[in-house]
C-alpha cells in the first residue's frame, strides 16, 4: 500500500483528510508541523508527501526544501490558503510537484495524488507501459503491438516526455530546451517536424498527440 505524509497543522481537516484518503486506499502518516514530518520522513519510507503551507516550527516552504535536500524526486502537494502568484511560484522554485489552494476539494486531491504518483512510478522505472504499448528509456526501446518500432533518440525522448505527462500542454520551446538544450542551433519548426514523424511511425490506439493551436502539443491517452 502506498504511503502518504500528510502535513497539516489543523486537527479538523488533518483527520478529515487522513480518514479520506485511507477510504481510497492509502497508508496515511499525519504531522502536525514541518519538524514532525521531517522526523518521520527520515524515519521512513513515503511514497508522496501533502503538506500545509503555514504551519508552527517549521513551514511547509522550509520542510520541502529539507526534503529536496534528501530526496529530489518524491512527488510534494502543497496546499495553501495564499492565492498570489508570488507565493506559488516560491513553491514551485523549492521543488513542490502541484498545489491546491484551501478549502480542498477531496476528490480533486485524490485525483492529482494519482496523477503525480503515476508520474513518479513512470520516473522512478523508466518505462512507460500501456495496454498496447512499451517505452523503456534505459533501453531506448519502444514497442507497439509486440513489435519494435525503430526511433531516433530524439524521436524516443519526444515521445516519452509527452507521454510522461498525459493531457499537459508543452510549448515548443519548452521541448526544444529540455529535448535539443538551450544551446542548440536548432529551430522550433524542428519540434513539428519530429512530431510529424511520430505520428507516421507510431500508429497506436492508446493515443494520440494532439496539436493546441497556438501553445503545442500533448499526448492524451485514448
Amino acid at each position: 500500500m502506498l504511503k502518504i505524509l500528510l502535513v497539516e497543522d489543523e486537527p479538523q481537516l488533518r483527520n478529515l483528510i487522513q480518514t479520506f484518503l485511507r477510504k481510497s486506499g492509502y497508508d496515511v502518516l499525519t504531522a502536525e508541523n514541518g519538524e514532525v514530518a521531517l522526523s518521520l520522513f527520515a524515519e521512513m519510507h513515503i511514497d508522496l508527501v501533502v503538506t500545509d503551507v503555514m504551519m508552527p516550527k517549521m513551514d511547509g516552504n522550509l520542510l520541502v526544501k529539507e526534503i529536496r535536500e534528501i530526496n529530489q524526486d518524491i512527488p510534494v502537494l502543497m496546499l495553501t490558503a495564499l492565492e498570489d502568484i508570488k507565493d506559488k511560484e516560491k513553491g514551485f522554485l523549492l521543488g513542490i510537484d502541484d498545489y491546491m489552494v484551501k478549502p480542498v476539494n477531496l476528490k480533486e486531491l485524490v485525483m492529482r495524488i494519482k496523477a503525480l504518483l503515476k508520474r513518479y512510478k513512470i520516473m522512478r522505472e523508466h518505462r512507460i507501459e500501456l495496454p498496447n504499448m512499451m517505452m523503456d528509456h534505459q533501453k531506448m526501446e519502444c514497442i507497439v503491438n509486440q513489435k519494435p518500432v525503430e526511433l531516433s533518440k530524439k524521436e524516443f525522448m519526444l515521445l516519452f516526455k509527452l507521454l510522461s505527462s498525459p493531457n499537459q500542454i508543452f510549448t515548443r520551446e519548452q521541448l526544444m530546451n529540455e529535448i535539443w538544450g538551450y544551446d542548440s542551433e536548432s529551430y522550433e519548426r524542428t519540434v513539428d517536424t519530429h512530431i510529424k514523424r511520430l505520428r507516421e511511425h507510431v500508429v497506436c490506439e492508446d493515443f494520440k498527440i494532439v496539436t493546441v493551436r497556438g501553445l503545442g502539443y500533448k499526448a492524451v491517452i485514448t
